[in-house]
């Protein structure tokens, strides 16, 4: 079986715009999360969220002249697809055709292009039909955004959406792992986008009562993993994608190696469209199969990624799955959330928990969960509140959980 690693990382977040400005605001813990600028929010109960900073320059990505024709989705992913690129050393546009054949792309992402297709409604039902997009069908499709990778980079190996929720990047990038383990391809870019902050996505969600309301006046404390006092998750946007490669072609190209793929694990409840069973089984089982494959104990492990979302529910059902996968270990290990910092960017959560962890153990250290104020009595692990620490991590884990019952993990090894 071939090994898979991961040799290029681009970030577009709430909380910095490049791959070295987002993980120097997480290892700093901080926010990312604002009031909502993209509409005006004043009638919602909800009024924040994690927006990617305004001097994000789309027209870089996408000609003007074509932005109307696509989501939010596709600038966000262009730019982290380009700097993933450059990170690895590999330049597209050298690339003969065969050699684009060689590289496949997997985009993980929840929405899709929820944005794109809500305002194609708004224009339709307000009499504004001549103002609707000759592309509002495909591009309404959740499957145009790995399309849309492909074409602007030329890459002609698959091209592939993974749409599971909130383990969709989580999943993509496992998929990733799996075509390289098995010889399919050597090059495949991988990662997660998703821009959900839209006015009838913000009442869907509100509709279910799982988003933070309390914190409006102070955004940068509403989203509050693990903490007593939490009250939902805060919406959020972003990209992050990685160039994912073959481990002897990247030595033989002497590119510089973030961490390898170790091992990956998924599982269902089959329980409930959005409620996780309290047992918290389903998602040990999960860290638990990543964790065999890559063939290492629980103990091997020096920290995680939680998935973290600041709901009531979901955090202390991810904290008791915790302590099943991992047993009296579960103690002795580090792990922050991320979404304390930027919010939840929906599908794409995965793959920033993932560049985070890399960049972690590139850095020898551990990012902080912020606003762990005081923490649910249920929540009695090592959550790194308020600052991270100096760390050394040789093996860590990825957690994610999405609606539908569904749990993935990645196993993720310095080398």
């Amino acid at each position: 079986m071939h090994r898979a690693v991961i040799t290029g990382i681009g970030a577009v977040s709430p909380n910095g715009i490049g791959r070295e400005r987002f993980w120097q605001a997480t290892r700093a813990g901080v926010s990312g999360v604002r009031r909502i600028s993209r509409f005006d929010p004043s009638g919602f109960a909800v009024q924040v969220a994690g927006e990617v900073p305004a001097d994000f320059d789309e027209k870089k990505y996408v000609d003007p002249k074509d932005r109307p024709h696509v989501s939010r989705a596709v600038p966000l992913a262009a730019a982290s697809v380009a700097e993933a690129l450059t990170d690895a050393r590999l330049d597209a546009g050298a690339m003969t055709r065969d050699e684009l054949r060689g590289i496949g792309v997997i985009v993980g992402s929840g929405g899709g292009s929820q944005d794109f297709t809500e305002e194609q409604y708004r224009l339709f039902y307000t009499g504004h039909q001549k103002q609707c997009s000759v592309y509002t069908i495909p591009t309404s499709t959740i499957g145009t955004l790995a399309s849309e990778v492909s074409m602007r980079f030329g890459f002609r190996g698959m091209s592939h959406i993974v749409s599971t929720g909130c383990t969709s990047s989580t999943d993509a990038l496992g998929y990733a792992y799996r075509n390289i383990q098995t010889g399919v391809l050597k090059t495949i870019v991988a990662g997660g986008v998703d821009s959900p902050i839209a006015p009838l996505i913000l009442r869907g969600f509100q509709l279910m009562r799982i988003m933070s309301t309390r914190w409006n006046h102070e955004p940068e404390r509403a989203s509050r993993p693990f903490s007593r006092d939490r009250d939902g998750f805060v919406i959020a946007e972003g990209a992050w994608f990685f160039v994912v490669e073959e481990l002897e072609q990247a030595r033989a190209r002497g590119a510089r190696i973030y961490g390898e793929i170790a091992g990956y694990g998924s599982t269902c409840e089959a329980y409930h469209r959005v409620r996780l069973e309290e047992c918290g089984e389903e998602p040990a089982r999960a860290m638990g199969m990543a964790m065999c494959e890559a063939r290492i104990p629980p103990s091997a492990v020096q920290y995680i990624n939680y998935h973290g979302t600041s709901t009531e529910l979901n955090d202390r059902i991810e904290t008791r799955a915790v302590k099943l996968a991992f047993d009296g270990h579960a103690y002795k290990l580090a792990g922050s959330s991320l979404k304390s910092l930027i919010g939840h960017p929906q599908g794409a959560c995965g793959a920033a928990g993932v560049a985070t962890t890399l960049l972690a153990m590139r850095d020898g250290f551990a990012p902080p969960t912020l606003n762990v104020d005081e923490p649910d009595p249920e929540c009695d692990l090592d959550y790194l509140p308020g600052e991270g620490r100096p760390l050394e991590i040789e093996y860590a884990v990825a957690n994610c959980i999405a609606f539908g019952s569904k749990n993935s993990a990645l196993v993720l090894r310095k080398l």
